[in-house]
């Protein structure tokens, strides 16, 4: 539910040139609006948010980049208004135009907190690219291992047996698994 996209002229369209084609065609106002709604998801301005989504704006906006108003909240680490956008049935797996889902902003941003809320709203944590455990496994973010149900022992071990571990953690990687 993003800004109007361009899109060509078909044969079937009904020769109504005055809707918007693109988001540079929409009205001063609506790109303002649609700026400020997106400000209030990246600076956690939760209540003045929650009016505009209760009077009508689609809890699944998307920006030019395929960002939802979800994404953006999680990605800069606002709790509370991620909680609020789960509330009001935001879509929890909307990837962006680069594949990249809310959740596994959260994970890369270190927000274990907002990993956990978005798991409990149904999040894929194996969804987009990268996913959310690969991103935990790649800056080796156990505690967020350990939120997304995946134990960060076994990745260890896995790493070992088939080999995917380099020579010089084994031996810290075996310590670890000897201490459990």
């Amino acid at each position: 539910m993003g800004l109007p996209q361009a899109q060509e002229p078909t044969s079937a369209s009904s020769g109504d040139d005055s809707a918007p084609k693109s988001a540079s065609q929409l009205p001063p106002e609506a790109l303002a609006l649609a700026t400020k709604l997106f400000d209030f998801s990246r600076q956690g301005k939760t209540a003045e948010l929650r009016q505009y989504i209760t009077a009508g704006i689609p809890v699944n906006l998307t920006n030019h980049k395929g960002d939802t108003l979800l994404m953006l909240a999680a990605y800069h680490g606002h709790l509370e208004t991620v909680s609020m956008l789960l509330e009001l049935q935001a879509d929890v797996n909307v990837l962006n135009e680069r594949g990249q889902s809310p959740i596994a902003g959260a994970v890369f941003k270190g927000y274990p907190e907002i990993v956990k809320a978005l798991v409990d709203g149904g999040a894929e944590i194996y969804g987009g690219q990268p996913n959310a455990v690969d991103s935990a496994r790649m800056f080796r973010r156990d505690d967020i291992l350990e939120v997304l149900g995946v134990d960060p022992f076994a990745e260890w071990a896995v790493a070992i047996e088939f080999g995917t571990i380099s020579a010089n953690n084994v031996m810290s990687a075996s310590a670890v698994l000897d201490a459990r």
